[in-house]
């Protein structure tokens, strides 16, 4: 049986004191990210993108896109970015946050859509001919809006569908604040686990469980969860997904609990399964090649490699065991200002890992009606390899 300390945490995490997981202010943590971030360097990233797309202009509307171009942190809001200039525009709920957090952009404040100001503001821009616009963020109500808002002239020539992204790439690649920050989301999370063990037993709900784990992750400083926390256990485990329920721990079975925390707007992301009681041997085989195949894919992971080849790292070694068929989901994703980023770490993807770049690789098997297994780490890509941000224990815990 594998017990966890907070000595023996602190060894794993190479932490010389508590000082480093100790509690932090959230809105203290909020607030320092916009003041050091160069958003003006990231807009002029930006526009050198969209020169090369022979754009005028571009209308960006949505709100992690806005808060990672101008540190803009509101509900409602559109940027507009042309080659010379760029303006934020939002309604008067956040006049003064916009002018404190916005220093990239000339902030407006408008009464109607600020979506619809900011098409309008880029069609009176000299020389404006084209300005994109991401489909994927966008609907068709949104979109007729935006050309009735257009003079007669351009409705049907100025508004341009980007084939791709223009701000998504520049996103997948983390600097070096964010990956400090998102390494300490990340580390909060590794000792909400360890506190998780010395809670856990059975008898206790699901939902306990979860709303003990999201208490502690506020009182470490978390601005709240990445996403609704995911305690699953029995043969519930066996739910990818499965939300917490009023269903009781098990006195023999799997927990698995899949969760993060956000920190200066950035997520976290980990999955640790544990099991209640002493396993059966085909629970225990089946853990030892989850955790074989994770273990696999973090190997993987290196400048230069494919999505696809670090997902079929993983997805071999439960083939090999004849457990693939009930792996069914992708290894990974990316993470940063949303949960879900680019790029997607699953069977036959393309895209290169770059330094920078920070993925999650969580492989599962899920029997139906029996139980189900997931372990997750986040990595970060280095110039040599892959650093694990999650380095808490990932040997069988029996509880």
């Amino acid at each position: 049986m594998v017990r966890i300390s907070e000595f023996s945490l602190r060894k794993v995490f190479l932490v010389p004191d508590e000082s480093s997981l100790a509690p932090l202010d959230p809105v203290r943590a909020g607030r320092d990210i916009p003041d050091r971030v160069d958003h003006l360097s990231r807009i002029g990233q930006l526009r050198r993108r969209i020169t090369k797309a022979g754009l005028s202009g571009l209308l960006v509307t949505h709100l992690p896109d806005l808060r990672y171009l101008s540190g803009f942190t509101g509900s409602s809001a559109a940027l507009a970015v042309t080659r010379r200039a760029a303006r934020l525009f939002t309604d008067g709920r956040y006049k003064s946050q916009a002018n404190e957090e916005v220093q990239a952009a000339q902030v407006q404040i408008v009464s109607g859509a600020p979506a619809v100001a900011a098409v309008e503001w880029l069609a009176a821009q000299p020389g404006a001919m084209t300005a994109g616009f991401d489909p994927e963020w966008t609907t068709v109500a949104d979109l007729a809006r935006w050309k009735a808002a257009l003079p007669a002239r351009l409705r049907r020539t100025f508004l341009s569908v980007l084939p791709a992204s223009l701000v998504e790439p520049l996103r997948r690649v983390k600097d070096g604040d964010e990956l400090a920050l998102m390494s300490q989301a990340a580390l909060i999370g590794c000792k909400l686990f360890d506190h998780m063990l010395g809670f856990i037993r059975p008898g206790l709900t699901e939902r306990a469980v979860a709303a003990e784990l999201e208490l502690q992750a506020r009182l470490m400083g978390a601005e709240g969860m990445s996403f609704e926390t995911i305690v699953a256990s029995g043969a519930r485990s066996a739910l990818p997904h499965g939300r917490a329920t009023g269903a009781t721990l098990p006195r023999r079975g799997f927990l698995t609990l899949d969760f993060g925390i956000i920190l200066g707007g950035y997520c976290s992301d980990m999955t640790r399964t544990v099991h209640l009681g002493e396993p059966k041997a085909k629970e225990r085989a089946t853990y030892e090649a989850v955790l074989e195949a994770q273990e696999a894919g973090v190997r993987a992971v290196r400048p230069g490699v494919t999505c696809g080849e670090v997902d079929e790292a993983a997805r071999s070694v439960l083939r090999t065991v004849g457990l693939a068929e009930s792996f069914s989901h992708s290894t990974g994703h990316g993470v940063g200002l949303e949960i879900h980023e680019a790029p997607r770490v699953g069977a036959g993807q393309k895209s290169r890992l770059q330094p920078g770049m920070i993925i999650t690789i969580e492989p599962g098997v899920y029997l139906a009606g029996e139980f189900g297994i997931r372990i997750e780490d986040m990595v970060a890509v280095t110039p040599t390899g892959g650093q694990v941000l999650t380095p808490a224990p990932k040997a069988l815990i029996e509880l």
